[in-house]
């Protein structure tokens, strides 16, 4: 998230900010014509984005004290308590570099490991993390810095206090929420390329065409909130999570803060920072002291404070960044799109196979501006998103093919000479591109493994059951370095933990739920209770809000009224219904939801989240429930013998 020092200021320091913000693109501007700027040197770098989960492989938020455990310059907080980032050394493109950068992302999670275990938690590198629930986004899991508090005060304040999320994949998400948080569920490995000036137009438009296919084979966030979604849902959400846009800039076409851009660079940086000025307004400020035109005419190097921060409220999936090494200011291309995990190995795969084809293709391709339209590198994007190795993409050539073809037949030889012209070993080039191959091969990201392990074990036991066995799986997986192609399908019970009164209600609900309307017929009502063989029906309005619950109960009773039999059939279901049930929520323990439904003499609680229905909780789950706890406990009697 960047710089933590922000403000909420006043008008006037608002106005001061906007100041030295022109100020500083004008002394940018001016370095870049006098050849202030460092042109010579390609340095990469990365940022390595992790969840922490508990023992029962939830969102841990205790951030702050792994942070204190570790007490690492390399380590930092990101948006959620659950969440941490690693910031890994720069280091030049040459010789052994993509090893070392192995070597220093092994290192520096293995330090991770040992202080999130001291605080009872574990790491885990997805895109999004399948366990995580509404619920787990509330403010209370916010990191307590001024950053994260001002971004969601004022993306409130601009947007309104509903956050409308609608994404639609093999399942649909629809759901509306108060705050920023649901950014935390996303977690990246952003991996950063120094460019020089002259070069830098030409290398960001190859960046903008060719994250599609580096996308493609990369996916690895096809879970969001329990639901099936894009391979790559992180796009959709962090755009959804981060959109102060009202309706009529929606309606205008206003680009969202979170955007693969609108067309092709033409000469400098210099346009991009000019339109995040021009377009996005500033949400957050802080205290400039040096004047960057003063630093400039002292002989200075200008540190761009108020530049950078604000391009850091703006959130390119390819963002230029303008930063100081050594002394020197440079140039680079910060890539975003790709997600965390899902191993080690499988990330430095996909930054050599990145930086490979930024360096390789730029004499293949040469000027994109003329010769291939925007549009279709922003459509091959988000068709990468949405459907990874299965997505088809139009290319340069006037051409269609599919993601798999485009990686094996022309971009990976291609990358490969570019990592072998930059001077990489040749081990390490045949290493690293070598996972790209094979994952793509056997057509096994990190999507299509999730997603045929649930296939796999989603008859075996609930949903939320599933998701905690493939996050299990996931963990132990990425400890035994190997890449995902080479992962074993997760199974249900995999270190999954024991079950326990305990546990939430979301482990033993039912999320399969018919619902009927309050003016719809009770013969209607009867007959689905009869077809489904169930003994209750949530009564819900048109806005989804739970308002009542018809069961067998009332039909006894209106059974014994003695009615007409045109009475019986004109009946309404609000007129029978239980108004306001008592309910249950997904975190409350089994314990406290049977103890509720003994008290309330009731063999059903709705588990709803606000007014929304998300389950039911029925004594037919408990009795599965009790079942399976029974059936494991005495499997392992039999083992123990």
């Amino acid at each position: 998230m960047g710089e933590q020092a922000v403000s909420e200021s006043d008008e006037i320091g608002s106005q001061h900010f906007k100041c030295a913000l022109l100020n500083d693109l004008n002394a940018l501007d001016y370095m870049l014509r006098n050849g202030l700027i460092q042109d010579a040197t390609r340095r990469i770098g990365a940022e390595q984005e992790m969840f922490l989960v508990d023992s029962s492989l939830r969102p841990a938020p205790v951030a702050l004290d792994v942070l204190a455990k570790l007490n690492h310059p390399q380590f930092t907080t990101e948006m959620g308590k659950f969440n941490i980032e690693a910031n890994l050394r720069p280091r030049t493109l040459e010789g052994k570099c993509l090893h070392d950068l192995e070597d220093e992302l092994t290192s520096l999670l293995g330090l991770a490991r040992e202080a999130a275990r001291g605080s009872g938690a574990e790491i885990l590198l997805a895109g999004t993390l399948p366990t995580a629930h509404q619920y787990h986004l509330t403010l209370d899991n916010l990191t307590p810095k001024p950053r994260y508090f001002e971004l969601n005060r004022i993306m409130t304040k601009l947007r309104g206090p509903t956050y409308n999320i609608f994404i639609k994949g093999l399942d649909e998400l629809n759901i509306t929420h108060d705050n920023v948080m649901t950014e935390a569920c996303c977690a990246s490995f952003q991996v950063h390329f120094q460019v020089s000036p002259g070069s830098f137009a030409q290398i960001y438009n190859l960046a903008q065409l060719v994250t599609a296919p580096l996308l493609a084979a990369a996916v690895n966030s096809p879970l969001l909130l329990g639901q099936r979604l894009w391979q790559e849902t992180r796009i959709a959400l962090f755009q959804h999570s981060v959109d102060e846009r009202s309706q009529s800039h929606m309606v205008r076409g206003t680009p969202p803060r979170v955007s693969f851009g609108e067309c092709w660079l033409e000469n400098s940086v210099i346009e991009i920072f000019r339109e995040e000025i021009e377009r996005f307004r500033v949400i957050m400020t802080t205290e400039v002291e040096d004047d960057a035109q003063q630093v400039l005419q002292r002989g200075g190097i200008p540190n761009l404070d108020a530049l950078r921060l604000h391009n850091g409220t703006v959130w390119r999936w390819n963002r230029p960044c303008y930063g100081i090494t050594e002394g020197r200011p440079h140039l680079r291309i910060e890539l975003r799109a790709l997600p965390a995990g899902p191993s080690v190995l499988d990330e430095v795969a996909n930054a050599a196979f990145a930086f490979g084809m930024l360096v390789g293709l730029a004499p293949e391709y040469g000027d994109l501006r003329h010769s291939f339209p925007f549009e279709e590198a922003k459509q091959n994007f988000f068709v990468a998103a949405r459907h990874g190795l299965n997505a088809q993409f139009t290319w340069p050539g006037e051409r269609r093919i599919t993601a798999t073809e485009l990686i094996l037949g022309e971009l990976l030889p291609v990358a490969r000479s570019g990592l072998l012209n930059a001077g990489i070993v040749s081990g390490d080039v045949d290493r690293y591109l070598g996972v790209i191959e094979e994952r793509v091969r056997r057509e096994r990201t990190g999507s299509q493994w999730a997603l045929q392990s649930l296939s796999a074990i989603r008859e075996q036991g609930s949903r939320e059951a599933c998701h905690r066995a493939l996050t299990s799986a996931m963990i132990e997986n990425q400890k035994s370095g190997e890449p995902v192609h080479c992962w074993p399908l997760a199974e249900l019970g995999q270190a999954t933990p024991p079950a326990s009164v305990d546990d939430p209600v979301e482990d033993s609900m039912s999320t399969d739920v018919l619902t009927i309307r309050p003016d719809d017929l009770v013969r209607l009502a009867a007959n689905i209770m009869d077809w489904r063989n169930i003994s209750h029906l949530p009564v819900e309005d048109d806005e989804g809000r739970l308002i009542g619950m018809l069961t067998h109960r009332e039909m006894i009773r209106l059974l014994s009224r003695r009615m007409s039999g045109s009475d019986q059939e004109n009946l309404l279901v609000r007129d029978i219904m239980q108004p306001d049930p008592p309910t249950a929520t997904p975190e409350m323990s089994l314990a406290g939801a049977i103890l509720d439904m003994q008290n309330l003499k009731t063999d059903c609680l709705p588990v709803v989240v606000g007014q929304r229905l998300v389950g039911i909780l029925t004594l037919r789950d408990l009795v599965k429930w009790a079942a399976k706890n029974f059936d494991r406990k005495t499997r392992a009697r039999g083992a123990s013998r």
